[in-house]
């Protein structure tokens, strides 16, 4: 299989935004009486905004009047959050470089509204390196399905096969997967031995560690 594409998700993978979705959950929530602890937390990790406002009121009983409210005060939050202390992940540089050096097509599929994805993307000034960029946001299906994926996969002009992918999320990295891509993962430090990245086709503690060794393993 001759790889020619990566796609790479956004949040916690290329920018150091999940400490600030967690802070802006915990707000948003503590006006239901609700405070989730980092297990909780880390079930829904890799949802859309709306899903996982939706789960968590659900379980905790709220009105779904308040489900829309609930959503946008999230999104503005972490919006405000990432323009002030968003930082970007180590080894982003480089492996943007790495790529670029292979000739490769480069997307970002990710589950964030397309708002949040620009106030990222223009904040790494990585726009210039993007050939195609697709969110979950009006999908029927967010991740774990392979959508958000497959389109920017279309996009890009290149078949899933032909494609890499780049995630830190248990459920992205079924996404990625069930898109028949070859998927990498980078879990946060605290989740690294969990048995459950034994799915992936590669895991690294950061994108610093990629290197052509492991396209080469990955194109076998």
């Amino acid at each position: 299989m001759h790889l020619t594409t990566v796609i790479f998700d956004m949040d916690g993978l290329l920018i150091d935004s999940e400490p600030l979705w967690r802070e802006a959950a915990q707000e948003t929530f503590a006006g239901y009486g609700i405070h989730l602890s980092e297990e909780q937390y880390k079930i829904t990790t890799g949802l859309r905004s709306r899903e996982f406002v939706r789960w968590w009121l659900l379980q905790y009983k709220v009105a779904e009047t308040e489900f829309k409210a609930a959503e946008d005060k999230l999104v503005r939050t972490v919006i405000e959050k990432v323009k002030t202390r968003g930082d970007v992940m180590p080894g982003v540089k480089y492996i943007f470089d790495f790529f670029r050096q292979q000739n490769f097509k480069v997307g970002l599929a990710s589950s964030s509204n397309m708002e949040l994805i620009n106030v990222v993307v223009d904040k790494m000034g990585i726009r210039d390196h993007l050939h195609a960029i697709t969110s979950a946001e009006n999908l029927f299906y967010g991740k774990p399905h392979p959508q958000v994926y497959l389109n920017c996969a279309e996009e890009l002009n290149s078949s899933p096969v032909e494609c890499v992918c780049f995630e830190d999320s248990f459920n992205g990295m079924i996404a990625g997967l069930a898109a028949r891509m070859q998927c990498v993962v980078v879990p946060e430090h605290a989740q690294y031995k969990q048995e459950r990245w034994g799915a992936a086709s590669l895991k690294l503690s950061s994108l610093q560690n990629f290197n052509q060794l492991h396209l080469d393993l990955l194109e076998r």
